[in-house]
């Protein structure tokens, strides 16, 4: 296969974004911060993220108030001192990537306030340095967490609000795609689910109710931005529980999303409920990305347990997504996109410091102009 047949190694736009190819490195928490700032980790972390030859890279869930994040040891982006500290980072290795930097804002809702997973991922109470949660209605996420906060009318203008701050300070360090983070049980997601959402405003009851606040979020910080940021927003196509949010609810949610000036969806699903079940298998996630794919017309990420370059491939070039996300696979392998490229008869950006690595009968691999 050449450079020229492999779709997932062909260059795609998202708004006025443009990628050098399909692959995408999704949001992964690293639980690494300290007070919300980027850290050392963050920067040995992401510049083997950005060196890896993937078109894009989305900075982990970034919170866009301290309340929002989801431990204490969460990334976030609410202050002068927090755009310092990721700024560091990002300067020290964009001369030596070629992945696009995006990031997604996040707010943790009823989740929030948890220790790390390698920590046990329990809830933190304010006693061990954590916080009480909010939410849309005051429901906990499991049984025996501590009740949540009902969001009144000032704390939904606070936090949407908060996403533009945010947005505005990523704008300001470059960052070229903004992702608003409504998936996986999280603030956002849990106003479109009617079995965390028990309102009785406008924010609740039926689904325009219930899209309301997650629309006007996304569409204040469309509107915040200049035209030349890509903005998207993360997505569950379903909770994995009867009753619970679904595809067809995704369908009209991501319609309304185009209509706001969205650029893509990225979809995933799960988060909102202890009581999913998830069948899980490679590209379990892809048949939700392709029905929103088709029904409304924007480009789509599509993710779930995707690890092999030739699934990748068939993704896109059957249309199932536009893009693919490849995250734990990133994590045990940081130059899949090399790999893949090998196995797929296509070319990819390295560092030129790492030219001289391509194997014998490879000699091709790698993209060797700077552009």
């Amino acid at each position: 296969m050449s450079a020229l047949m492999s779709a997932l190694f062909s260059p795609l736009s998202l708004g006025a974004v443009a990628l050098p190819n399909r692959i995408v490195i999704p949001p992964m928490c690293q639980y690494s911060a300290d007070q919300g700032h980027a850290t050392d980790w963050h920067l040995m972390h992401m510049g083997s993220m950005t060196q890896s030859g993937a078109g894009l890279f989305i900075i982990e869930a970034t919170a866009v108030e301290p309340a929002g994040r989801i431990s204490p040891l969460d990334l976030g982006l609410w202050s002068d001192e927090t755009e310092a500290s990721l700024r560091r980072v990002l300067d020290a290795i964009r001369p030596h990537g070629h992945a696009r930097i995006g990031i997604q804002l996040a707010h943790a809702g009823r989740k929030a306030s948890t220790a790390a997973p390698w920590q046990g991922g329990a809830q933190v109470g304010p006693e061990a340095g954590g916080w009480l949660p909010q939410a849309p209605s005051a429901l906990p996420f499991r049984d025996g967490d501590v009740t949540p906060q009902a969001l009144d009318a000032a704390g939904l203008q606070r936090v949407k609000q908060a996403f533009v701050e945010s947005a505005l300070r990523a704008h300001r360090l470059g960052i070229e795609v903004v992702e608003v983070h409504a998936a996986h049980g999280y603030l956002l997601h849990s106003f479109l689910s009617p079995l965390s959402n028990q309102r009785t405003d406008a924010f609740g009851g039926d689904l325009a109710g219930r899209m309301r606040f997650p629309l006007e979020v996304v569409e204040a910080v469309r509107q915040a931005l200049p035209a030349g940021v890509a903005v998207g927003a993360r997505l569950s196509g379903t909770d994995w529980v009867p009753g619970g949010w679904d595809l067809d609810q995704s369908v009209v949610f991501s319609q309304a999303l185009r209509e706001r000036g969205c650029d893509f969806i990225d979809v995933s699903s799960g988060g909102l409920s202890p009581l999913q079940k998830i069948p899980l298998a490679p590209g379990y996630q892809l048949p939700f990305a392709e029905a929103i794919r088709r029904e409304v017309g924007l480009p789509v990420i599509g993710t779930g347990l995707i690890t092999e370059p030739e699934f990748a491939e068939a993704a896109v070039a059957e249309g199932r997504a536009d893009l693919v996300g490849v995250a734990r696979a990133m994590l045990y392998n940081p130059r899949w996109p090399w790999h893949a490229a090998a196995r797929l008869g296509a070319r990819v950006h390295a560092p030129p410091q790492y030219w001289r690595s391509q194997p014998a009968g490879l000699a091709d691999l790698f993209i060797t102009e700077r552009g």
